[in-house]
């Protein structure tokens, strides 16, 4: 079964609780069930059900995602169709199940828990600043990015929710400057000087590389249904590397 039909069966917001754990837990209609989890930094619940660690993760991510994406659209006032489109241009969802998400998408919209019980509940889960944020939060700014720009408001939001997760002001930057609507700049890509030697430059593409491995990242709790960005992240490094090594060649 996908991440999604897990989602929508409910079980798996036993297995997570918390506020993440109650909007899967309302999407079912078990609300009475779930509607002490909503409460913010309430802990993870035990591991029930036959729930691993890695498939907590797995329904975390996910649902977190939808739900700071929600949070978004509802910080700037509306919520397009761009930006419904441009979380299934990076998020696998079969046709069957889109209907139920979109519900899940309307659920985050309209809870009154905030967007930080998501970040500091996936911080709990996944550790501060793991690798997968930078996936979440460039998927973020992907869809912040839908309508051709990302607002003011949607800047705010994505910083806060990059401090909630455990990034700093200078990873922000970095985030901002990689995803949000800039040109790509192979140096800040590969997060390297622009002076760097090749040597240097080599080794920084490589360390990204295990880094971003899309194997690696499932490992650590990314949903294969998201795997589009790991493959799409490790095809911006490498096409960073051979920018850089083509213009020291010339």
């Amino acid at each position: 079964m996908n991440i999604w039909g897990i989602i929508i069966g409910g079980t798996a917001g036993l297995a997570i609780g918390g506020p993440i754990g109650g909007l899967v837990g309302a999407l079912a209609g078990h609300v009475a069930e779930h509607v002490a989890n909503h409460a913010a930094g309430q802990s993870i619940a035990p591991i029930a059900g036959g729930y691993d660690k890695n498939l907590r993760q797995n329904v975390a991510f996910s649902v977190a995602l939808i739900a700071l994406s929600a949070k978004m659209a509802k910080s700037d006032g509306t919520v397009t169709l761009d930006e419904v489109l441009a979380f299934r241009e990076k998020v696998e969802i079969p046709e069957k199940d889109i209907k139920k998400i979109g519900q899940l998408w309307d659920l985050a919209r309209q809870t009154p828990t905030g967007y930080e019980a998501y970040a500091r509940q996936l911080r709990q889960l996944f550790g501060a600043k793991a690798t997968v944020f930078e996936h979440l939060m460039g998927l973020l700014f992907h869809i912040a990015n839908a309508d051709g720009t990302v607002t003011d408001k949607e800047n705010e939001y994505l910083y806060h929710v990059a401090i909630e997760l455990g990034f700093d002001d200078a990873d922000f930057q970095r985030l901002k400057r990689l995803y949000g609507d800039y040109p790509d700049n192979p140096y800040q890509i590969l997060n390297i000087a622009t002076d760097s030697n090749m040597e240097d430059t080599r080794k920084a593409w490589l360390d990204l590389l295990r880094l971003h491995h899309p194997d690696r990242l499932q490992a650590n709790g990314l949903p294969v249904e998201f795997i589009r960005s790991a493959t799409d992240k490790v095809a911006k490094i490498n096409a960073a590397y051979e920018t850089i090594k083509q213009s020291h060649a010339s």
